[in-house]
């Protein structure tokens, strides 16, 4: 709902106080005249001076038979003033002033039976402008309350649903301490004493490549714990993210016969984000290829077109039955979504000769 302008306000309260002054005229010397129209006049000043244009009323309505221009600035007080004595002695003023009879030597006999009547009149008069300015103040002091109260009960809806995550958080921390971080400190162990009593070079080899890869996720398994258990994301120290450097380390280590080739003109100048995408890009394909493609070998592509760079993972036909393991397929969607979000694309399907083939475009934004 849209508010009356202020100065269109004020500009018709004055035309009102000025019309009651015309019609109710009892001075007409310059006088009174005077008076009449400086009551008229500093009604503007009742919002920045609500005492002093109140009290410049006064005068007016005291020698003039004036009612709208004192009513208007009792009102504006009544809804500034917070202490009750004081306007009760602003009420008692306003019937004082309307009630007596000017002249003052009028007040006698007869006269001052009547003024007391007038006086007790305006006295209840005066309860109206009051009794509302009172009522909007009360209004503006509780819709001050009220948004004070909204902002604590959601800074209060915040702190629970802080306190919530940080206690799921600790739980899935201590999950996949207690499970997964179990497990797979068994396959290390198991793969050590295989690799000491393995019987052939091949053999030995497949063992340290499956306690390497398992001492990797158990590394990676405690910074993602630590990450988990961190109350605040500002006084958590992040272990280094991968980058392009660390792609030949991953590729040698992934217990396959796999090769990288290609390069990229700048690595420096790869985005931190689109050197992780690369690197998890090539980990997830290498361990879909551990996984659905045993024995098969893979080539890890790094190429870079002017418009674009990105990797491309390749592997043959299997050579052996793949195990079923456990997957919940979610690993090509969220790095096909990492992608769409730095505005590439991410593609994976047959390669043509029974294999199959992962491929990441990031656009350059350098070229």
């Amino acid at each position: 709902m849209n508010r009356i302008p202020t100065a269109l306000a004020d500009a018709t309260l004055v035309a009102l106080a000025g019309l009651d002054l015309w019609l109710n005229l009892e001075d007409d010397t310059p006088y009174g005249l005077a008076l009449g129209v400086l009551s008229c006049a500093v009604l503007p000043l009742r919002h920045c001076l609500p005492l002093s244009a109140f009290l410049l009323c006064l005068p007016g309505s005291l020698v003039q038979d004036v009612l709208i221009a004192p009513i208007v600035a009792l009102y504006t007080l009544a809804a500034r003033t917070r202490d009750r004595r004081l306007l009760a002695l602003y009420v008692a003023l306003f019937a004082l002033t309307t009630a007596a009879p000017w002249p003052l030597t009028d007040f006698a006999g007869e006269e001052r039976t009547w003024t007391l009547v007038t006086f007790v009149y305006m006295l209840a008069m005066a309860a109206a402008p009051v009794l509302l300015g009172q009522l909007v103040q009360t209004r503006r002091d509780l819709g001050r309350q009220l948004v004070e109260t909204e902002a604590a009960k959601e800074h209060e809806r915040e702190l629970h649903a802080q306190t919530v995550l940080a206690r799921e958080r600790a739980q899935l921390a201590r999950e996949m301490h207690d499970v997964v971080s179990h497990q797979v400190s068994l396959i290390a162990v198991q793969a050590g004493a295989m690799q000491v009593a393995a019987a052939n070079d091949e053999a030995r080899e497949t063992a340290r490549t499956i306690r390497t890869l398992s001492v990797d996720t158990l590394d990676e398994l405690r910074t993602m714990v630590t990450l988990l258990r961190a109350s605040s994301g500002d006084s958590t120290e992040l272990a280094p993210q991968p980058t392009l450097a660390d792609l030949r380390h991953l590729v040698h280590n992934s217990g396959l016969e796999a090769e990288l080739t290609g390069e990229l003109p700048d690595p420096d100048a790869v985005p931190a984000p689109a050197q992780r995408a690369l690197y998890r890009t090539v980990q997830e394909a290498l361990t879909n290829v551990r996984k659905h493609a045993p024995g098969a070998a893979a080539t890890v592509d790094l190429w870079h077109d002017g418009a674009a760079y990105g990797v491309t993972i390749t592997n043959g036909t299997p050579v052996r039955p793949a195990l079923p393991l456990p997957s919940a397929h979610h690993g090509l969607v969220g790095l096909r979504e990492r992608a769409e979000l730095l505005g590439g694309s991410l593609e994976s399907g047959p390669s043509g000769d029974g294999g199959w083939r992962v491929r990441l475009c990031l656009p350059d934004r350098h070229s």
